[in-house]
């Protein structure tokens, strides 16, 4: 879907023109499949949480943590295997990507549910289509996207590098032997 996506682009915009080079650097296949997989993830939480708020009428607490946990396992399966390719199910391994990834959302979590009232606080409290703060919400948004992906990509879905090989022993040809 990706490659789709970046080829649609390239015919809109030539790649060697201006706009063509910015997209070719900055919308990687692994960064559009992340903003994809990111809306996917957004529809199974607001899927989840509509059948279960009326499953669940008033639980709106539950069925909300439900949905998360629902949408946070989802991100995770969807970045592991088509994001950023970890194959590798090792139960160390496994452990570690999990814990940190989940780790990494909670602390996302409580900094898209804080820091739009700090923002707001701190003046930035205007309206955008009538709906007070957004503007506050949208940027924290737009930074969370940014730092999960960040947090993903060097911590929880680190590739390690390969061992390099020893280089060869060469004689030295003052030393050698006759």
């Amino acid at each position: 879907m990706a490659e789709f996506i970046r080829k649609i682009l390239f015919k809109i915009f030539k790649k060697d023109s201006k706009p063509g080079k910015l997209i070719d650097r900055f919308l990687t296949a692994e960064i559009l499949n992340y903003l994809i997989f990111g809306v996917c993830t957004t529809a199974v939480n607001v899927v989840t949480y509509s059948v279960l708020i009326r499953l669940m009428p008033g639980k709106v607490t539950v069925c909300n943590a439900i949905s998360w946990i629902t949408a946070v396992l989802f991100a995770f399966i969807t970045n592991k295997l088509f994001v950023f390719k970890s194959k590798s199910f090792a139960p160390r391994v496994f452990f570690k990507e999990i814990t940190t990834f989940f780790a990494s959302r909670i602390l996302t979590g409580l900094m898209e549910t804080f820091l739009p009232t700090q923002l707001i606080r701190a003046g930035f409290d205007m309206e955008l289509f009538g709906t007070e703060g957004l503007p506050a919400k949208l940027v924290v948004g737009v930074a969370i996207i940014i730092i999960n992906y960040v947090f993903s990509k060097t911590v929880s879905f680190r590739r390690s590098k390969p061992e390099q090989p020893l280089e060869e022993s060469v004689p030295d040809e003052n030393n050698e032997e006759e």
